[in-house]
């Protein structure tokens, strides 16, 4: 039988491991970095390297990397040997410094860098995190030691996800810390941040995926009819996983336990082909390297049971798309949860002071929250019947919603709801008592009991971005508050008024009602919260001067580093779509298209055959007809994205080329998509040229 606690983190360089192979006063110098910050010396550096290549090497690796995540959103890893020069015997030996453990230069200049790195300047540092656990990687390649890093350029600019969120980790820390230390925490010696991110996506099987050039190129179909059965039945959510998908689920705990990724929870998702892993909450730095180890390992063991994962926020229209609710709480290290309502939330001050914060952060900063969550894939999924909405809104639930109204009404909370039990009417059933609110689905950031759940990431992206904005408006308002109550005379009265004065002025951003319903849409615009529709319209909010000026207080980002981050979007936006773009182009021209005029000639002799033979050929008229209008509705449209796809490369300034994506090509796009996925329902199956709807969601 499987030992899952001996298989749990074996192939990771635990605090555990570490102290059983490095000398104590090492293992204690290291222990105090990671708690406390600081550099360790390069005396013990050489010793932890040494021990970390020793135990690398007895479980068969012969190389490491410096894993890292640039801004592509994926990782990035260059592979070197532990050997070095033979000796005078000509016996190869096994080393590792502290040097090449601390430090590491891959090039800089061919990583996405916004304009902060010339491809004549290639330097690029990555150091070491000594805060995310080295694990080995298995697979063909052989055992590579990885060691979790930082990367930044050769001035010292943050060209990765992981150094701002680093950053923000010490931001939130020292701001929390100021916090629980007016409330008389003494014990506590710092705040974290702790994330849970949920992670949903798609199996199809492998065959069938590499006979479609739109997911192989794009990882979203670009043509496509819908199944006559889509989600509708609502049968498939929590529904009995397939033996095929649970040999693969089985496989990728096994591999994710290995690397000491807490895989917790899995479970079919709402449409067809769709499932969810959800891990156990973890430092956020920690969190966001475990959850590129799921998306990778994910695909991995995908490969090996002949299928394909689809990570894209929105592989299949008119079903739903995939998500990443990213639950965000903050505890001190002696084991507080400062989002904990307690069983008296109204009388829980400092729990009310937080999420009074957390409601000034939320409303202030909604425009680079929402930026947080953007990316391509995920236009497609914002807004719809199955995702939160474009419009950032707090959901508290109806236990503290009620103990703000009174709050902001009177200045007090003299009493709150509590969950009443739960009667089933069965009589072997145990009666409980509920929880004291419901939840809401549709709210793109609601309060679930003692954490935040931040449900607009999309299911591909890497969740730094969210957690680093999240951590970096948190530490303004905290500092914010910290600065009048270290100051004032009478602290409980001056944090009475400052909880009041901050749920008074930001209580527009509550809103526990229906987010998918049109009247929110109208109710928030009265409100003057910002509808941020496209990814694309989100990015200049990271360089208005409220931002800056957010993120080089906390050391965050630069103004260049915001200002390469907005270009790298831009780019980013324009590569994919253009990607899509191109693809559609080519399926059309050189598959979809020639199958159907194929089709119309056999259409063609059989409406001579049948009029020949002296029948009525009125319905194969009528379908060929119908056949040639949509053909040439398909071929028009297909030479209009020829064109506006050559003229988008024309222009040169990226922000202008983006929006020209977004208001001219996409448009195009989607009116060649509609003739084809008309045609698809009409052509004979035997002869469509690639998989439909039925044939991946269905057949796995």
């Amino acid at each position: 039988m499987l030992n899952v606690e001996e298989l749990f983190g074996s192939k990771v360089f635990t605090l555990g491991k570490m102290k059983e192979y490095l000398p104590k006063s090492v293992f204690k110098e290291v222990k105090q970095v990671i708690d406390c910050g600081g550099e360790l010396s390069f005396a013990a550096a050489d010793v932890v390297a040494k021990a970390m290549k020793d135990w690398a090497v007895q479980n068969g690796a012969t190389h490491y990397t410096h894993w890292f995540q640039p801004l592509t959103g994926i990782t990035a890893e260059k592979h070197d040997a532990f050997v070095t020069h033979p000796n005078a015997d000509g016996k190869m030996l096994m080393e590792f410094s502290g040097k090449e453990l601390i430090k590491g230069e891959p090039d800089a200049s061919s990583f996405p860098s916004g304009g902060l790195r010339a491809t004549f300047e290639a330097r690029g540092y990555t150091a070491w995190d000594i805060t995310s656990p080295a694990f080995l990687k298995e697979d063909a390649t052989g055992v590579i030691l990885c060691i979790p890093t930082a990367f930044c350029s050769y001035k010292g600019e943050a060209l990765d996800k992981k150094t701002p969120l680093l950053r923000s980790m010490e931001a939130i820390n020292e701001q929390a810390f100021r916090i629980v230390k007016l409330f008389g925490n003494t014990e506590a010696k710092k705040v974290v941040a702790s994330v849970g991110p949920e992670q949903e996506y798609f199996l199809v099987d492998k065959t069938k995926y590499l006979q479609r050039p739109d997911l192989i190129f794009s990882g979203r179909t670009l043509f496509g009819a819908a199944a006559p059965k889509g989600q509708e039945l609502e049968d498939h959510y929590f529904g009995t996983i397939r033996e095929r998908v649970g040999a693969f689920m089985k496989d990728l705990n096994e591999e994710l336990w290995k690397l000491g990724v807490s895989a917790k929870t899995q479970h079919n998702e709402v449409a067809p082909a769709q499932h969810e892993l959800a891990p156990i909450y973890e430092t956020a730095n920690v969190a966001v390297d475990h959850n590129q180890l799921i998306m990778e390992t994910m695909k991995k063991v995908a490969g090996r049971h002949s299928l394909a994962c689809l990570l894209h926020e929105k592989p299949f229209a008119g079903v739903n798309g995939s998500g990443k609710h990213n639950n965000w709480s903050l505890g001190t290290d002696n084991g507080y949860n400062l989002l904990d309502p307690g069983e008296t939330p109204n009388e829980n001050i400092q729990f009310l002071l937080v999420v009074a914060c957390i409601m000034k952060a939320v409303d202030t900063h909604a425009d680079l929250l929402r930026q947080s969550a953007s990316d391509v894939g995920n236009d497609h999924r914002l807004g719809a019947n199955e995702a939160p909405p474009a419009i950032i809104s707090i959901f508290l639930g109806e236990q503290l919603e009620d103990v703000v109204t009174q709050l902001v009404a009177t200045g007090e909370a003299t009493s709150c709801k509590y969950g009443e039990k739960l009667r089933t009417g069965v009589s072997t059933l145990p009666d409980f008592i509920k929880d004291a609110t419901d939840r809401n689905r549709t709210s793109p950031f609601a309060f679930t009991g003692n954490k935040f759940e931040f449900r607009m990431v999309g299911s591909a992206d890497s969740i730094a971005s969210p957690n680093t904005t999240l951590n970096a408006i948190v530490a303004e308002a905290f500092c914010e508050a910290a600065d009048v109550l270290e100051k004032a005379e009478d602290f409980d009265l001056a944090v009475h008024d400052l909880i009041k004065e901050y749920m008074t002025k930001h209580q527009r951003i509550i809103f526990n009602g229906n987010g998918y319903s049109d009247e929110w849409v109208l109710e928030a615009e009265r409100r003057g919260l910002p509808n941020i529709a496209s990814m694309i319209e989100a990015v200049d909010t990271l360089t208005t001067e409220k931002a800056v000026t957010l993120f080089e207080k906390f050391k965050i980002f630069t103004k260049p580093e915001l200002e390469s981050r907005e270009e790298v979007l831009y780019e980013t936006y324009v590569k994919t779509i253009n990607i899509e773009a191109l693809t559609m182009i080519d399926m059309a021209s050189k598959s979809i298209l020639p199958v159907v005029i194929k089709y119309t000639k056999s259409l063609a002799d059989t409406v001579l055959a049948v009029q020949g033979a002296g029948c009525d050929a009125s319905v194969q008229k009528e379908l060929l007809t119908v056949v040639s209008d949509k053909l040439t509705a398909a071929k028009a449209a297909l030479d209009q994205l020829i064109k506006v796809t050559a003229e988008a490369s024309s222009i040169e300034e990226t922000k202008k080329m983006a929006f020209f994506y977004k208001d001219t090509v996409r448009p195009v796009m989607e009116s060649l998509r509609t003739p084809v996925d008309e045609l698809e329902m009409i052509v004979d199956k035997d002869i469509w040229p690639m998989p439909t709807y039925a044939d991946l969601m269905f057949e796995v």
